[in-house]
């Protein structure tokens, strides 16, 4: 059987074609800065690698380019859309709707919809993804899994908002959670690192958008991101937590429209509105130059991950190891350092040549007298997407 995953994040696609329940990656690649210059499309198989610059103004053109390249008559991997048998998507927000993996229907896609309003950054991606496969994919079976999912386990005291109980016994209105996919994969890979299945573990996810899971017994009981996916670690475009009583003054002293508050805080904030970056790579570059609001902006990032480092080994009375995942949790070895500096206290020390090895492979990083491991692992959020659509269907 074969499933196409596809992985829309809010500047990015990520895509797999597996050969399932073999796990066998048939090709994979990924179609980034959509939106932005220089964006670009990477497409490996077991005989070929291509990465190309193309235009790429939107998560539309950027699908319909990943079905292009498939189907290739020369450099594809399938010679029919028909040879596809499940397209699994990702989907970030599926509120108190969805709490596991589900076969799409037509009223799926209308909540999917409804719920965009919460994750306008990502379920009209995720939704576009959809109805794009169904176009070229007239034979697959389409399945969601839902990013919410894999918090579904928090408790009471994590999940619940400190407001008149009728809003979230009316309205739902109550801690989410996002990147369940991501950290459910890699949470689970490093508890068979550490061999330690009651182990208390921290994974950071780090990417345009991002968010960090206190996970114990194997189960996420907290996490950083909310009702929706904007709040906690400052993000690409996104301003991460942020005093309410701002949002009241720019709406009643600034003039702004609740509308504008609303775009400024997710598309024109976080690391873009502190440096004119979205890219950490081209922040990073910069602060190499002496850009100082570049310098400032990765300060007040890792400054805000160690807080939550703090807070999240306080629940869980103790910490076995901090996770770093996904593009720059991986690939920033300056982000890691960063982060860990002066956590010496809490027994994190990391080794710092080892973090500058670059290894597509689950790496420890930490040095030989830290009392908690620190380990980059690779998510594959696809693989686990994968997984999940092939139990539903079979």
């Amino acid at each position: 059987m074969k499933i196409l995953v596809l992985n829309s994040g809010s500047s990015s696609i990520k895509f797999q074609l597996f050969q399932m329940p073999s796990e066998e990656v048939i090709c994979s690649g990924l179609v980034e800065r959509i939106g932005l210059e220089n964006a670009k499309i990477s497409f490996k198989t077991a005989s070929l690698s291509i990465e190309d610059i193309e235009d790429i103004p939107n998560h539309k053109i950027g699908l319909q380019l990943v079905a292009s390249y498939l189907l290739h008559p020369e450099k594809g991997v399938v010679s029919e859309s028909s040879e596809i048998d499940i397209v699994g998507h990702r989907v970030v927000h599926g509120g108190s709707t969805f709490a596991k993996t589900t076969a799409i229907t037509s009223e799926v896609k209308e909540e999917i919809e409804r719920l965009s309003t919460l994750a306008p950054l990502h379920n009209p991606a995720n939704l576009q993804g959809i109805l794009v496969s169904e176009e070229i994919f007239t034979d697959a079976k389409q399945v969601a899994v839902f990013d919410t999912a894999f918090h579904q386990t928090m408790p009471v005291e994590a999940y619940k908002y400190a407001i008149p109980n009728a809003f979230i016994e009316e309205n739902d209105i109550r801690v989410y959670g996002f990147h369940g996919t991501s950290h459910k994969y890699v949470s689970e890979k490093a508890i068979e690192f550490l061999d330690k299945q009651n182990a208390k573990v921290i994974t950071i996810h780090l990417g345009n958008g991002c968010s960090m899971t206190a996970v114990k017994d194997g189960k996420s009981i907290d996490h950083t991101l909310g009702f929706a996916p904007m709040n906690g670690l400052i993000m690409g475009t996104r301003s991460g937590d942020i005093d309410p009583a701002v949002i009241f003054y720019m709406v009643n002293s600034l003039g702004y429209s609740l509308d504008e508050v609303n775009s400024l805080l997710q598309k024109e904030s976080g690391m873009l509105g502190l440096t004119g970056y979205s890219d950490l790579r081209d922040i990073e570059s910069e602060a190499e130059k002496g850009n100082i609001a570049c310098k400032e902006a990765l300060a007040m990032n890792a400054y805000r991950i160690k807080k939550f480092i703090g807070a999240y080994a306080a629940i869980m009375n103790g910490l076995d190891g901090i996770v770093f995942t996904a593009g720059i949790g991986e690939n920033s070895d300056l982000m890691r350092k960063l982060v860990c500096e002066e956590l010496g206290f809490m027994g994190i020390v990391l080794d710092e040549e080892q973090n500058k090895i670059r290894s597509k492979e689950i790496r420890d990083i930490s040095d030989d007298t830290s009392k908690v491991k620190i380990v980059v692992i690779p998510t594959n959020e696809e693989l686990e997407i994968a997984k999940q659509s092939f139990q539903l269907v079979s």
